[in-house]
């Protein structure tokens, strides 16, 4: 048996919003006791008093979460400013959390405290890893890359990066009742667990395929030889791209040239020609413009939860995970609310539903010539880009 549980309060008090949650949960639980959650909250709340309520109401829980560029639940739909609280109860599975501390000092070391603080607590190997992290102060490629390192290649990662309503200054993730920055808190789950997975942007190709021939991080210095600004400029005007939600992202393909995952560009500097993106671009990689329309961005958010579910190994899953980026969110504007009314008309009636814009969204890809999900492709982090998750084990 693995059923999950969702509470969602937009009320701005944060003691009343997180009794609202609680006792909406405590009414749906009836008396079941939750094994682990995940907490996703807007970034003005008193975040310590709503995990100390949350541990006062269930004191073995194994919570991770963080804060976040707007929320969705099947209680509420999309909210802005609002707290939602996914519990899970499971027989036939094993739920962990850790937390990694200060990963800007030593990410590494961040990661593998997260995982020895988790895996001391599981009797069997982990089969997927979900994390909520700050991206702000480590590279989000480099934390994915950690988690691959410490779990090994055959563990699907999957979750998205804190955010702060845009600010981009600082965020929060939370484990049992601490509250910190700079952290990495993951939850895994071993046992008899069924999962699939859709990923889907809505950005299409333009223009000819390039190579990266001069970088550092996140920032493109050349692409084919000529500064990285020239590359934007020829197709698209210097104009046509802006600071973190710009509808001109870079895609960065894959070795088949099919498959690719996004870059969002943050700045650009003139003087020297670079660009700097939310995330890193390697040396050599192939890359190539990109658009989309609203409808396309909206279209994908279907193709995101047609995929998962299709994919789906059982017949019941028990509760759907929605990471979406908070660029998408900035550039739907008022239509953002549609991400998930398109999820709930697609997916399941009455399945328990929860998620949130993220800086980032982290997931392995899904071909997009032969759709399948599973954990059989590299997990990447992705820019503009909406994530489905479904877990059950029936």
């Amino acid at each position: 048996m693995f059923k999950a549980y969702v509470g969602h309060s937009n009320d701005p008090d944060s003691k009343f919003a997180v009794l609202e949650i609680l006792q909406q949960c405590l009414d749906a639980l009836a008396g079941a006791v939750p094994q682990a959650g995940i907490l996703f909250a807007s970034f003005d709340f008193d975040h310590q008093l709503i995990l100390e309520q949350i541990q006062t109401t269930f004191p073995q829980i194994e919570l991770i979460g963080s804060t976040t560029n707007g929320e969705m639940s099947s209680v509420m739909g999309f909210q802005e400013d609002s707290l939602t609280l996914l519990l899970f109860c499971a027989d036939r599975l094993e739920i962990r959390a850790g937390l990694g501390r200060r990963t800007s000092e030593n990410i590494a070391g961040a990661v593998d405290e997260a995982i020895a603080t988790a895996t001391a607590k599981l009797s069997s190997p982990p089969q997927l890893c979900l994390t909520f992290a700050d991206g702000l102060t480590v590279s989000g490629v480099s934390m994915i890359e950690a988690l691959k390192q410490g779990l090994g290649a055959q563990v699907p990662i999957l979750g998205g990066i804190a955010a702060d309503n845009y600010v981009v200054e600082k965020t929060y993730q939370f484990f049992q009742g601490e509250v910190v920055s700079d952290g990495i808190p993951i939850l895994l789950f071993a046992g008899e667990l069924l999962y699939s997975y859709g990923v889907a942007s809505g950005w299409q190709p333009i223009g000819k395929q390039s190579v990266v021939t001069k970088a550092e991080g996140n920032i493109v210095y050349e692409i084919d030889g000529q500064p990285a600004l020239d590359f934007y400029e020829y197709y698209l005007g210097i104009d046509r791209f802006s600071g973190g939600y710009s509808i001109h992202a870079l895609a960065i393909f894959e070795a088949n040239l099919t498959n690719f995952y996004l870059r969002a560009p943050v700045k650009y500097d003139r003087e020297v020609g670079c660009i700097t993106f939310f995330s890193d671009i390697p040396v050599g990689a192939i890359v190539q413009n990109t658009t989309a329309m609203r409808q396309d961005i909206l279209n994908a958010t279907e193709t995101s939860s047609q995929s998962a579910l299709a994919g789906y190994p059982g017949h019941s899953p028990a509760v759907a995970l929605l990471i979406s980026c908070a660029a998408r969110h900035r550039l739907l504007g008022t239509q953002a609310k549609e991400e998930f009314e398109i999820v709930k008309a697609t997916l399941p009636a009455g399945l328990p539903c929860c998620g949130f814009y993220s800086y980032g969204e982290i997931s392995p890809l899904v071909d997009v010539t032969a759709p399948r999900a599973g954990g059989d492709k590299e997990t990447q982090f992705h820019n503009q880009t909406f994530v489905t998750l479904l877990l059950g084990d029936t």
